[in-house]
């Protein structure tokens, strides 16, 4: 059995953002700008406890980011802060696109979360809403509406019931093996994922969030008030789960169906293999 790890990209998520008020009015683009140096690191952690199935870590060879000795903290001017993102995003080079969103949360975060070199799940409160937003509308607005993370809450609230397995599953960040049962693994970073958009491409794929440290962060960021729902929203939203928690409790009277089986696949969960270490 294929034994990759959702490397951590992503995810001690790095990132530092600045934007003005309004995330539709993107700035022109400007020079200045800095990026994280990738080192390879051995890691060995403890397990953490926490989701039944989301905080077992077992982490070997992963990758973490330094800050190369020319690197520079350094805020951008408010009025070119988006211009390398949205550079990326409209020649569709999406892993460049993934990699600075990275930067800018850090950079968003605080000068805690940049002398660190990526974000805790507590410093997501501090990253400003206009900058969340517009990091999303650039990402939306270049995948038409594929990619971006008020996509991937939706997902995560409307689709899968706030089911990380599932959500992983979901956007494609795990991979079905070819094997008798429905059997998971996650991708191997980088070339495991999919840098490109096509028909093929799950929605929500991009932007990646890292879970090495728990999926706390990854909460944080679909929870933070950039994506709040409007009441209309919500009020669909709670239908949609009283719905499914319907169908999830008629399934457990009836031996399985339903609408959880459709979403969750073709085969029921107690058929279904997954790998317990989120050390991506």
């Amino acid at each position: 059995m294929a034994t990759n790890t959702f490397h951590n990209h992503h995810y001690s998520l790095g990132l530092n953002r600045h934007h003005s008020a309004t995330y539709d009015n993107i700035p022109p683009p400007s020079a200045t700008t800095f990026f994280l140096k990738p080192t390879n690191t051995t890691l060995t952690s403890s397990p953490l406890s926490s989701h039944h199935h989301l905080h077992s870590l077992a982490i070997s060879s992963t990758k973490t980011f330094s800050v190369s000795p020319t690197t520079s903290f350094s805020t951008p001017t408010t009025s070119s802060k988006f211009d390398i993102l949205q550079q990326h995003l409209s020649a569709q080079n999406f892993r460049e696109a993934d990699e600075e969103t990275r930067r800018l949360l850090i950079v968003l975060a605080g000068e805690a979360a940049q002398k660190r070199g990526y974000v805790f799940f507590s410093e997501v409160q501090f990253i400003p809403e206009a900058d969340l937003k517009a990091i999303d509308y650039l990402w939306r607005q270049h995948s038409n509406n594929r990619f971006g993370y008020s996509v991937q809450k939706r997902i995560f609230f409307d689709k899968v019931n706030q089911d990380f397995t599932n959500f992983f599953i979901k956007v494609g960040w795990m991979k079905k093996l070819d094997t008798e049962v429905d059997q998971y693994n996650y991708r191997a970073f980088p070339n495991e994922f999919i840098w490109e958009l096509n028909d093929d491409t799950p929605g929500g794929h991009l932007p990646l969030t890292n879970a090495l440290r728990g999926t706390q962060l990854l909460k944080c960021v679909l929870n933070h008030p950039a994506f709040k729902n409007t009441p209309e929203e919500e009020e669909e939203r709670l239908l949609k789960a009283a719905i499914i928690e319907g169908n999830k409790a008629a399934a457990s009277s009836t031996g399985g169906g339903g609408l959880k089986r459709l979403i969750d696949g073709s085969k029921p969960l107690n058929k279904r293999v997954l790998k317990s270490d989120y050390s991506f």
